[in-house]
């Protein structure tokens, strides 16, 4: 019997931990931790932002995956032995032929002086019914999403909130002034200037300023400051905070501070024997020197491939799959519509488009996660 050990249950975790489970013998085992107990895709929280639906309508226990035989521990994983592919969870140490590194990016508010005091996460799960509140009554005036540090999960996430939150402020008949700051000097530069023309022409459209190359140093009662005294006042600051590796990748060694774990491109292998990494916590660079985006899709493509990778390894076979660096990601541009982020990512120079706005693919964007409940919880 040989045994799977996945560590982290988003979208990279479930989908590793489900197709190893399709794929491996049932004699061997299939674990996977999380130190919650159930699963809520990402552009759930905007949705539960702005009143659209309820963050509950789509979450699903994860105790639901032992029923497709997959072994479901609640936990930390406070400590990682590269050599011997161990791990602790809370207090239980677990051996493993293959480990999945799959643990997202953590929060660092803090880092910004008076952002936890003054401002609410829009991307904590555990910070969103106050931000939702906040929202909720909200009375009109400053609207400012602030981007507090770069590379951070979903890209186009900040600006899909500003137009879906001007939707939702005209609709209830309240006077608000959206916009958005971070220190990008594009709205999304792994677009390139051409590629964002098509969401710079939406954000405009709507009265949606995007205030580039801003890092800001400190939040004060009503005010983020930049450098050089400038600052920009709001009445409500909703926060995309810095992003950081998990403490414990810093500490086995995987991942340096500041820094994200290192991994093949193609096959995602860390350089210790058996150990593979996915999703937000791995740092990949692009030809164009960017890194490749932070989203679900991405993940979930990578997890699939690696669970190839390590049956076909406990099979005694040689592995084949690879990650070939395509993907595609939706953004709200308000008004009922979606686009679509597509393209070869791995390509030199990239090729990644935006498409053109459409009822459609807002509707696709709903089946999106509609099939990924159904594929890994059955509904």
């Amino acid at each position: 019997m040989a045994r799977a050990l996945v560590l982290g249950a988003g979208f990279g975790g479930i989908a590793a931990a489900v197709a190893l489970r399709d794929q491996l013998d049932r004699s061997d085992e299939v674990i996977l931790v999380d130190r919650r107990d159930e699963f809520v895709m990402g552009t759930r929280k905007t949705w539960h932002l702005i009143g659209a639906s309820p963050l509950a309508e789509g979450a699903r226990p994860l105790s639901r995956l032992a029923g497709r035989g997959i072994r479901v521990i609640r936990g930390e994983v406070r400590a990682l032995e590269l050599g011997s592919r161990a791990v602790m969870v809370d207090d239980d140490r677990f051996e493993a032929d293959a480990v999945v590194i799959a643990l997202g990016a953590m929060h660092e508010p803090s880092a910004v002086p008076g952002l936890v005091e003054y401002a609410w996460s829009a991307w904590s799960l555990e910070d969103l019914p106050a931000a939702t509140q906040a929202i909720q009554d909200f009375p009109g005036g400053r609207v400012v999403i602030g981007i507090f540090g770069s590379p951070y999960t979903c890209p186009p996430a900040p600006f899909e909130l500003a137009l879906l939150l001007r939707d939702h402020f005209v609709a209830r008949g309240i006077d608000a002034q959206v916009s958005v700051f971070g220190p990008a000097p594009i709205v999304l530069p792994v677009l390139g200037a051409a590629g964002c023309a098509l969401l710079d022409g939406r954000l405009d459209e709507r009265g949606v300023p995007y205030l580039a190359g801003r890092q800001a140093r400190a939040v004060t009662d009503g005010a983020v400051r930049f450098a050089e005294s400038e600052q920009i006042g709001f009445d409500l600051l909703l926060a995309v905070p810095p992003h950081r590796a998990p403490a414990v990748l810093v500490e086995s060694g995987l991942a340096k501070p500041g820094s994200w774990v290192g991994v093949d491109r193609a096959t995602l292998e860390t350089g210790h024997p058996g150990i593979y990494a996915i999703g937000d916590c791995t740092g990949i660079p692009l030809a164009n020197g960017l890194p490749l985006p932070k989203a679900g899709l991405f993940a979930e493509r990578e997890g699939r491939a690696v669970a190839s990778r390590i049956a076909a390894t406990f099979r005694g076979e040689e592995p084949h799959t690879t990650f070939d660096g395509t993907g595609a990601c939706f953004v709200e541009m308000g008004g009922g519509e979606a686009s679509t982020i597509r393209g070869d990512f791995y390509a030199d120079p990239p090729a990644i488009e935006l498409t053109m706005p459409s009822q459609a693919q807002r509707e696709e964007k709903v089946r999106f996660e509609t099939e990924r409940l159904q594929r890994w919880f059955g509904g």
